[in-house]
């Protein structure tokens, strides 16, 4: 399998000495490490599932792999993704999983894309590509990442995780292979879904899943062995479990064959994230809201989106908790609409994100309210000393 811009490699001396291990098995021999050498695989997303995935293609001797991805190291990723180091929070994580990868293999060319998959690129970056590798976390990406493979006649290589559960499949491998569609015909709502870090996960099982995700990749480079396609391979790391179902395809499935209009079939019908109507926010500097609660707290209130799990490893006195999940429901409306009477309204999450989130929904119920940039997480590196902790609760005199 090759790429359409790249040209047939040979091995050199140190790639021989290199890879000898693959080499020596009988399904990969020679040929196989140069289909390895000569494969070009794009990888979406450098977090929990692209962490482990690029580190074992890379090390496996692909010769080009693509990365996708807009978002910095952050402390909480460390846990999970472990392609990324302490020394490159910060910094944007195509930065610091192309360094790891350079030193894992030097004859790897890293192609970065610093920049959201959108329907206006995903057709240009993903044709570059013999496969893709999903690493996504959200509905609309992982179904743009499908359409675009459909059109494009690419396997599409997915994996999902959620606390101690994970998922793997292979999908469009051939012209009639099931898609992700047909394991997930219509994504539920956002607010049902919570990312790793409203949820948690337990740090192994992405490790787990990308690797199977790997593995799938190079055995379709290869020729190797029976691939994960028209298969659900399902894995639970608290009985320590696999499972495997069977997905069907669907032959009415209705193929969206312009990329213009990828936007109407995602979540619930509205349009994907670039195409959603721009929400003006108000946000505050973390040091800002302190200097607030200390002057004027009896007339403002803090909400904290957050989950109950999170809080209760550390929160603002005096804060209220209102899960972003629960946000929306009337009694929550209602008792935001009469604060917002009473009082100035500051919104606050682990990052800042879903408290983003919480202002939009909160605008659309015409109550106003004003988002903490950073979050907990940056209020806790400069004011440590006035958050409410677990354990100093626990700690004894």
């Amino acid at each position: 399998m090759q790429s359409d811009e790249s040209k047939e490699m040979d091995l050199s001396p140190e790639e021989m000495v290199r890879f000898a291990s693959h080499i020596a098995l009988p399904e990969f021999g020679v040929n196989g490490q140069k289909n390895l050498k000569n494969a070009a695989i794009l990888c979406i997303g450098s977090g929990g599932l692209g962490s482990p995935l690029l580190l074992y293609l890379a090390a496996a001797g692909i010769g080009r792999i693509g990365i996708v991805d807009f978002d910095v190291v952050e402390t909480s990723n460390l846990q999970r993704q472990v392609i990324h180091g302490t020394s490159f929070v910060g910094q944007l994580k195509t930065t610091s999983a192309s360094a790891r990868i350079n030193e894992i293999n030097p004859h790897c060319q890293v192609d970065i894309y610093e920049k959201k998959l959108t329907y206006k690129n995903a057709i240009d970056i993903i044709k570059k590509y013999d496969l893709v590798c999903d690493c996504t976390d959200n509905f609309p990406t992982r179904y743009l990442i499908n359409d675009a493979c459909i059109l494009l006649g690419k396997p599409n290589i997915y994996g999902s995780i959620q606390k101690f559960e994970g998922q793997v499949s292979v999908f469009n491998l051939h012209t009639n292979s099931p898609n992700y569609r047909d394991l997930v015909p219509e994504a539920p709502p956002s607010e049902l879904v919570p990312s790793c870090s409203e949820g948690g996960v337990l740090g192994v099982v992405p490790g787990l899943i990308g690797i199977i995700q790997a593995t799938e990749a190079i055995k379709i480079i290869t020729g190797t062995g029976a691939v994960l396609s028209g298969r659900l391979l399902v894995f639970n790391a608290l009985t320590m479990t696999f499972k495997e179902l069977k997905i069907m395809h669907d032959d009415e499935q209705k193929i969206i064959d312009n990329p213009s209009i990828y936007n109407k079939f995602y979540n619930s019908g509205k349009d994907s994230p670039e195409e959603e109507e721009e929400v003006s926010i108000t946000s505050i500097s973390v040091q800002e809201l302190k200097s607030i609660l200390e002057k004027s707290s009896k007339i403002t209130a803090l909400i904290d989106v957050r989950n109950p799990s999170e809080t209760s490893i550390s929160k603002i006195e005096n804060s209220e908790l209102i899960p972003l999940c629960t946000l929306e429901n009337q009694h929550s409306i209602q008792h935001l609409k009469n604060l917002a009477r009473l009082r100035k309204l500051y919104v606050i999450c682990k990052s800042g994100k879903r408290s983003a989130k919480a202002i939009k929904i909160l605008k659309a119920h015409k109550i106003d309210a004003i988002n903490v940039a950073g979050g907990i997480d940056e209020y806790s590196i400069n004011f440590p000393e006035s958050l409410i902790t677990s354990y100093s609760k626990n700690t004894s005199d």
